[in-house]
């Protein structure tokens, strides 16, 4: 058996599944159903994909039990077969381990401090000061600034930058091309010319935060910018200055939040939702695609904004409407008022 291949039977007991049929099949992949070969492992997380389900050739399926009688295979029973699938999907993780060392080409300042077993790859950079944890891979190309901390076992991709001060909690993982610490985007007026602002706050991230390919997170302009526990950002997002974050939040492409926002815990925002600064989001609040928040959320809840595509004939008419709007709305309050006299 090859390093990739399992025994179903040790598979079931690593994600607390219940297994009905064989425990000695040999699993080697992961596939979709439609995709499955025989030695591949496959899930049921959405019902749209039922009807894949019987004519499947996969060894064995991830499926609830709701679901599992109609599996023509072994089945691991989970409630939550996505989660068993996301677990399951490290072990046959194609990309290469980073090996304990740091590359001939890579520039470490003699004051940085690497813990035990760091892996820092070719051409990348750490400045003076800087503290990395045990176990944490810096990748090729990567530039990690001045006094800047990262805990134990965050993987920093190729071509990350991490400007000076940043604070990155343990088991991070940081995806190429990400800037974090970056000057916010502050500015005084004189007379029509603008005046750059000094940032002088940092970027802390919790634990177990995830920064997608090509975000900026920016530096406070005095305090902090705060990524909580848990967090996960989709790639080209933006994070401007001072905005905090609670923990368990996530955020799909394209979303921008304006400076100085507070997001409460466990939010969804769906992709290029924008939020105006200064603002505060409740715990537990979805926000649609491409919804604007341009005022408080004080309670949790799914909100939207916008309308959907239409024919552009349909969209202008219903655009003239979206400008009558407040003139209808006061004809209705004075035909209430005559109708209640």
């Amino acid at each position: 058996m090859t390093e990739s291949s399992y025994r179903l039977g040790d598979i079931a007991d690593a994600l607390g599944a219940e297994l009905r049929g064989d425990p000695d099949v040999t699993i080697s992949g992961l596939a979709t159903l439609q995709a499955a070969e025989p030695g591949q492992i496959s899930f049921l997380a959405n019902p749209s994909y039922g009807r894949y389900l019987a004519d499947t050739r996969a060894s064995a399926i991830i499926v609830s039990p709701a679901s599992a009688k109609d599996a023509p295979t072994n089945v691991l029973l989970l409630d939550n077969p996505y989660l068993g699938y996301a677990r399951l999907s490290h072990w046959f993780d194609p990309m290469p381990v980073a090996s304990p060392g740091v590359h001939q080409t890579a520039v470490v300042d003699p004051s940085a401090t690497l813990g035990d077993d760091v892996s820092v790859g070719p051409n990348a950079v750490i400045e003076a000061g800087a503290d990395i944890g045990e176990k944490v891979v810096v990748g090729a190309g990567s530039i990690i600034g001045a006094r800047t901390t990262i805990g134990a076992q965050t993987v920093i991709r190729p071509r990350v930058t991490l400007a000076h001060d940043v604070v990155v909690g343990k088991r991070c993982h940081i995806l190429s091309g990400a800037v974090i610490g970056s000057d916010g985007f502050g500015f005084a007026n004189e007379k029509g010319a603008w005046h750059r602002i000094a940032q002088l706050g940092r970027v802390v991230l919790g634990d177990d935060v995830e920064v997608g390919a090509n975000t900026t997170i920016d530096r406070g302009a005095l305090d902090d910018t705060v990524i909580g526990n848990g967090v996960k950002l989709d790639n080209l997002i933006q994070i401007a200055h001072n905005v905090q974050i609670g923990d368990h939040s996530a955020m799909a492409a394209m979303v921008g939040i304006a400076g100085s926002t507070r997001i409460g815990r466990h939010c969804v925002f769906g992709g290029a939702s924008g939020v105006a600064g200064h603002l505060e989001i409740a715990d537990q609040v979805h926000l649609t695609g491409m919804t604007l928040v341009s005022g408080d959320i004080r309670e949790s809840g799914v909100y939207s904004s916008g309308t959907s595509a239409d024919t552009n004939r349909q969209w202008r008419k219903n655009a003239v409407r979206f400008r009558q709007l407040d003139i209808l709305a006061r004809r209705v309050k004075e035909l209430e008022k005559k109708l209640e006299g």
